[in-house]
């Protein structure tokens, strides 16, 4: 099972690499194909789009069939067929279609560990191994930056493309081979349950809104953003871009694993979840209100909210204690429908914001699209104070 996890966590590195890299490739896309800021932001949403659809079917199937076949099968069809059609694209259809098909093939490797972890280690653990998972699997998030430039400098994209293709292939072939499924189990009563058993849960609700906006800052930021940014406002081509993105994807590693302990050292899901999301929403005011502060200024700020923005395995730890052991698959996977879908209708929707906005000046144009992501992080700041502390 060990071996498993490891192979997981690869997988996990493709997939957070494979939602992050655009930034970095937007320059050489714009000049060699003709793709646009605003056609990769519809091209990262219909990514986080095509992977919360599959959350639901995801979570039935890591239930019913485990995760072995679930991911190994997913990774390979959609995600290294994804990555050759990426590699053979002539504009931005192909690109979308290539970033659904990704979307599709990550879709299973994260929740197929958050299914091994919650069905052979306890909930008080819970958070600090999923923190660690995402912390390892964010080494993806920094190879996507300063490293992939390097990459694209030397061979070009399109070659760089056609590795990524090859290597997807490769561990999707690897998690077939060494992944066991965890023995399976039923409700008490011989019922299989459904998601409206999850709604059921009191508190559990309240969490579901902050998990939708928790994500979407850093995400669609570093993955997007981060490159147009501070390319627009200083200049900066893909080496000072990858650099600039390195650092705010260290601090996202940084998060991940900082987030997990924190429970338990403060005896508290709940509240460290809400404090670090309070200092994220004030990274990204600060961003809003100075976009113009320097380059190294900016930066500084994108790793604050890279560090502070990262705590998705903390809200996925405080949902999954409520969960009965027969719904764990769907009910991990719920959730991270919720924190994937809303990150993706946000990324694909900040394109139009950003259109509306860009009649102004640049730094109007980004201020405008910060309080875009800010706005719904505090609404669901508010409402997750009515969730419950996790029973455990």
């Amino acid at each position: 099972m060990r071996l498993g996890i490891f192979v997981l966590i690869l997988g996990y590195v493709l997939s957070q690499f494979y939602r992050a890299f655009l930034a970095v490739l937007a320059p050489v896309l714009g000049s060699e194909i003709g793709v646009t800021p605003a056609d990769l932001a519809i091209s990262s949403g219909l990514w986080f789009f095509s992977f919360a659809v599959m959350q639901m079917p995801v979570g039935v199937a890591l239930d019913r069939v485990g995760p072995r076949i679930t991911a190994s099968a997913l990774l390979a069809l959609g995600g290294a067929g994804g990555a050759l059609i990426f590699a053979l694209a002539q504009g931005p259809v192909a690109i979308h279609a290539a970033m659904v098909l990704i979307g599709i093939g990550c879709s299973p490797v994260l929740m197929a560990s958050y299914f091994i972890f919650a069905r052979i280690y306890s909930p008080a653990v819970f958070g600090t191994l999923a923190g660690m998972i995402i912390g390892f699997g964010s080494l993806g998030n920094i190879a996507g930056s300063a490293p992939l430039a390097m990459l694209v400098a030397a061979v070009g994209w399109r070659a760089a493309l056609f590795g990524l293709a090859a290597t997807t292939l490769a561990v999707a072939a690897t998690l077939a081979i060494c992944i066991r499924d965890p023995e399976r189990i039923t409700a008490a009563n011989g019922q299989r349950g459904s998601v409206l058993d999850l709604l059921k849960l009191p508190g559990f609700w309240a969490i579901l809104p902050l998990m939708a906006v928790a994500y979407a800052p850093a995400a669609s930021i570093r993955g997007l953003w981060a490159g147009p940014m501070l390319s627009d406002l200083y200049g900066a081509d893909s080496t000072r871009i990858g650099t600039a993105t390195l650092a705010m994807g260290l601090a996202m590693v940084a998060g991940n694993f900082a987030y997990g302990p924190l429970d338990r050292l403060f005896r508290t899901r709940k509240w460290v979840v809400f404090c670090g999301n309070v200092l994220a929403a004030v990274a990204i005011a600060v961003l809003a209100a100075m976009p113009d502060a320097g380059f190294w200024g900016v930066t500084a700020f994108l790793a604050a909210l890279g560090l502070f923005g990262a705590s998705f395995p903390a809200i996925m730890a405080h949902g999954r204690a409520f969960f009965p052991p027969h719904l764990i698959g769907r009910g991990v996977t719920f959730l991270n429908m919720f924190g994937i879908g809303g990150a993706g209708i946000l990324q694909f929707s900040s394109g139009s914001v950003f259109r509306m906005a860009s009649g102004n000046t640049a730094e109007a144009a980004y201020s405008a699209l910060m309080i875009f992501f800010l706005a719904p992080l505090v609404l669901g700041l508010a409402i997750y104070l009515f969730s419950r502390e996790a029973p455990d």
